[in-house]
């Protein structure tokens, strides 16, 4: 077993890819446009929370609760269906999960009071459950190895481009047309890009240009396998846990931050949304250009990428915190924007960090792992604990409360750069 974990140990030499290069960008493509519309179809929500508080009478929590719902069925859900999604078929399983969230955000568009709207958002979490790690696992397998962070954090920079769009052209429609339009529109345009994905996109296409397939492809380990390698090192756990922390502040500001500028900045809900979008693009393109330092910085020392992960939280933290001390003003969006430029930035490095430690015929698991802790550490408690606490100590207060969940994910990447070096050398021992 130890043997099998370090075969992916080392960030070797840049591989062929593994599928025609121009094919390989196509489905990158269409599989970061599903991404998309997955983050479009959960944030629109954020951009009408204003309208549905005032149109149900809903309480901060309850609004929260429709937030958190989606990424707590991700949470509960990546883990089985990724396993599934390895033995049955990335690309069928990618399809069926696009389609059914597409069509749950049909469903928030005629929800009649809070219950429905409930409802109908946790079949939106369960389409979108697996999707982020089944469609990381499909694009690491067809592109060189020294490029994953870079991928991983350029994939996953998805998630606030789609919400910005979700946040964005919802808000612009609800206040043109009304909310259910809002979730009308992102429905449609999630079916559209199915229907694409099914056309262009095909398991035997991803093939190597010898006729063989894909490493993730051709092996399909056991359950017992699976598990070994998934949790193999504390550096990996560490890298999952870490992961998870820091989203708890991205997840956060993604939920309430149209609602901040709402309250705060006397925005109507378009503006509030549009406002919100920019802040979100804004730690996007952080992802991605953080990504690439990553990539860059640790090539020659690939244990680097833990000291780089700690500045970034450390750095969004620091900013965030004194952000929301500030009145409000200039200064104070000026820092929330820089804070929001690194506060996902750990990312690339967590997502390269778990390649590396486990298998690629096992990466779809992993990355739904590392999806678990995401969710289940930042992306459902981040929203619901934030409306929580404005309930008690109204949001400003619980922005200022928010980014103190940085101290653990550097708690927890310094444990993962602690084990790190002692991991490898424990692995390569028995591999001799």
């Amino acid at each position: 077993m130890a043997v099998y974990i370090a075969e992916s140990l080392p960030e070797a030499p840049t591989a062929a890819p593994t599928a025609p290069r121009t094919y390989a960008w196509i489905v990158f493509a269409l599989t970061f446009g599903l991404l998309l519309s997955d983050y479009m179809s959960r944030q629109v929500l954020n951009a009408v929370f204003p309208v549905l508080k005032a149109e149900w009478a809903l309480t901060d929590t309850q609004l929260g609760s429709l937030s958190s719902i989606v990424a707590l069925l991700v949470g509960l859900l990546t883990f089985p269906l990724s396993v599934v999604a390895d033995r049955w078929g990335r690309v069928r399983s990618v399809t069926l999960m696009a389609a059914l969230w597409s069509l749950a955000t049909l469903g928030c568009a005629i929800a009649a009071n809070y219950n429905q709207m409930f409802a109908a958002r946790f079949f939106v979490g369960v389409g979108e459950a697996a999707y982020g790690s089944v469609g990381i696992a499909l694009i690491l397998s067809i592109f060189p190895a020294h490029l994953r962070a870079t991928l991983s954090s350029a994939f996953m920079a998805g998630g606030p481009v789609g919400s910005v769009i979700g946040m964005a052209f919802g808000g612009v429609i609800a206040a043109q047309f009304g909310w259910r339009w809002a979730f009308g529109a992102m429905a449609a345009f999630g079916l559209a890009l199915v229907v694409l994905y099914a056309l262009i996109v095909r398991e035997r296409r991803l093939r190597a240009p010898d006729g063989t397939m894909p490493v993730a492809q051709a092996a399909r380990p056991g359950l017992r396998t699976i598990f070994s390698g998934l949790f193999s090192s504390v550096s990996v756990i560490a890298a999952y846990v870490g992961s998870g922390l820091q989203l708890f502040i991205m997840a956060a500001m993604l939920a309430w931050l149209p609602s901040f500028l709402n309250r705060y900045y006397a925005l109507p809900t378009d503006k509030a949304g549009v406002g919100a979008a920019i802040f979100i693009l804004v730690g996007a393109v952080g992802m991605v250009v953080c990504g690439i330092v990553t990539d860059r910085l640790s090539r020659p020392a690939p244990e680097r990428k833990w000291t780089i992960a700690i500045t970034y939280s450390l750095t969004s933290a620091a900013l965030l915190l004194v952000a929301f001390r500030m009145p409000p003003g200039t200064a104070q969006l000026v820092l929330i924007g820089a804070g929001m430029a690194m506060v996902a930035g750990t990312t690339g490095p967590a997502g390269a960090m778990v390649a590396n430690l486990t298998h690629p015929s096992i990466h779809a698991t992993a990355f739904a792992t590392l999806t678990l802790a995401n969710n289940l550490l930042g992306l459902a408690p981040g929203p619901f604990v934030t409306g929580l606490l404005a309930d008690r100590i109204e949001l400003m207060g619980a922005m200022q409360l928010v980014p103190l969940a940085a101290l653990g994910a550097v708690a927890a990447f310094a444990v993962g750069k602690r084990h790190y070096a002692d991991d490898l050398k424990r692995i390569r021992t028995l591999q001799r």
